[in-house]
């Protein structure tokens, strides 16, 4: 056994009373953070924590973010259990979470064998939305997340934010990027309520039942905010359904939910809106903020690409995507969804 996985095993078992815990392998998913599946004798268990090669001395406290609103959220929204977080770097050689494992699929392109059908995915449609629900209208300040993020101006500074950083770095021409910001900026719902925002919410980034459609964990949490619980639903709804464009940017995302005819997106939105109370009546603005930043945001990684920084086929892939992405964010902007 390795140095830092005997500290580890060590520190388990002082702290958690797990003996025997080992590294079993790598898990897919997440995006930017490592996931471990680890074994112990008292069962499996999961370990996050920021890649061994980062250069950020930051790059932990998207997983630190994790621990503290799944903390938050347990028991009011169907989370991973917390059973540590450590920033004692001597440890494992970074900060790391270590989380109760689920024993579950991500699904993305194709349902368990045992689904059946459009049935199955309009069950997973609608446990989507029940558990986002869920998670907008919990009592986040007297659940200690008062001081978690400033929610004041959560859209006009996302907004600015992502057009500056784009303006700072661009390696083409994508006028469609700044009409949209302006026309984001034109159309700024008034401020509704505020609630927890998970940040990257979709069928991707949940944990389900092998056997039978039914959610039992959202994941990766690493860009949880306090801000517009909106935004959440816009980004659900984005991926969610028939796409408005012939060939749509990162079209594998929920392809499930293109079986024929699936519960649509309005369906679902108003599922939302009846659970939540919150009114929807701008979810052409929250539709084109989700294409127009998830555009924004994977251009970041064309420019890589461009500086010859890296070279992956993702990152060639949005020499098509992120136009793609941004002409769906144009037409959400006219009511096109």
């Amino acid at each position: 056994m390795a140095t830092s996985e005997q500290a580890l095993s060590d520190w388990c078992a002082a702290r958690l009373g797990r003996s025997g815990v080992r590294i079993e392998r790598e898990l897919s998913g997440g995006n930017s953070n490592v996931t471990l599946l680890l074994g112990s004798d008292q069962g499996p268990l999961v370990l996050r924590a920021a890649p061994a090669n980062t250069i950020s001395p930051t790059a932990h406290r998207g997983v630190e973010r994790e621990s503290i609103v799944m903390s938050a959220l347990a028991g009011h929204a169907p989370v991973p259990a917390v059973l540590a977080w450590c920033d004692d770097t001597s440890i494992f050689g970074r900060p790391f979470l270590l989380l109760e494992h689920v024993d579950g699929v991500s699904i993305t392109d194709r349902l368990p064998a045992a689904y059946r059908g459009r049935e199955a995915v309009d069950r997973l449609g609608e446990q989507l939305v029940d558990a986002l629900a869920a998670i907008a209208v919990v009592p986040w300040r007297q659940l200690g997340l008062a001081g978690f993020a400033k929610p004041g101006d959560f859209l006009a500074r996302q907004v600015e934010r992502w057009s500056d950083i784009r303006r700072q770095s661009a390696v083409r021409s994508l006028p469609l990027l700044d009409e949209l910001a302006r026309w984001l900026r034109d159309n700024l719902p008034e401020a509704g309520p505020v609630g927890v925002v998970h940040g990257d919410y979709h069928l991707d980034n949940t944990l389900c039942s092998r056997d039978e459609p039914r959610l039992l964990a959202v994941i990766d949490w690493e860009m949880a905010t306090i801000g517009d619980p909106l935004t959440d639903l816009g980004l659900l709804l984005m991926f969610w359904g028939p796409r408005a464009v012939e060939s749509p940017g990162f079209a594998r995302i929920q392809a499930v939910s293109r079986q024929p005819a699936a519960i649509g997106r309005r369906a679902l939105a108003q599922r939302w809106a009846n659970a939540t109370g919150i009114d929807i009546g701008h979810l052409d603005f929250y539709l084109c903020f989700a294409f127009w930043r998830l555009a924004a945001v994977v251009e970041g990684a064309y420019v890589l690409y461009r500086q010859g920084k890296v070279d992956t086929p993702y990152a060639r892939g949005l020499e098509h995507d992120v136009p793609a992405l941004l002409e769906e964010a144009r037409l959400a902007s006219q009511g096109e969804w």
